[in-house]
């Protein structure tokens, strides 16, 4: 579980901010809005980041980004680089895709953005735009 001060730095590519828009497969329709953050494979074993492969790992985040657009969310750690793999891949809101939209529109992300992803503590996670 990741600790307090835990953190990483994410420059946004387009698949990133346009995720719903901008797939490489036809296995649902395309569906604007669709965010997420990537977790590098290092800071996920860094600071264990599971995903549901981990029986009994905490895999949702309170959220909030430090200009306070965003004070209420959850995000959730899934996904994995390979199968079977217990370390998640990605940050996105928990049960809702589009939840980093409004705040990615707000700070009017742009491809080559820096966002901070940062514990505050071992389950909650504070965004930051550099």
């Amino acid at each position: 579980m990741p600790e307090i001060g835990n953190s990483y730095i994410v420059t946004l590519k387009e698949t990133y901010i346009m995720w719903g828009e901008y797939r490489h497969t036809d296995s649902r329709e395309r569906i604007i809005n669709e965010v997420y953050l990537p977790i590098p494979a290092d800071k996920a074993r860094e600071f264990n980041i599971y995903n549901s492969n981990r029986t009994g790992a905490n895999t949702e985040y309170d959220v909030i980004t430090s200009d306070n657009f965003l004070i209420n969310g959850k995000l959730k750690a899934q996904g994995s680089s390979t199968a079977g793999s217990e370390y998640a891949k990605n940050l996105s809101g928990s049960g809702n895709l589009r939840l980093l939209a409004p705040w990615m529109n707000h700070i009017e992300a742009k491809v080559g953005d820096k966002i901070k992803i940062e514990w505050i503590s071992s389950t909650k996670i504070k965004l930051t735009k550099l």
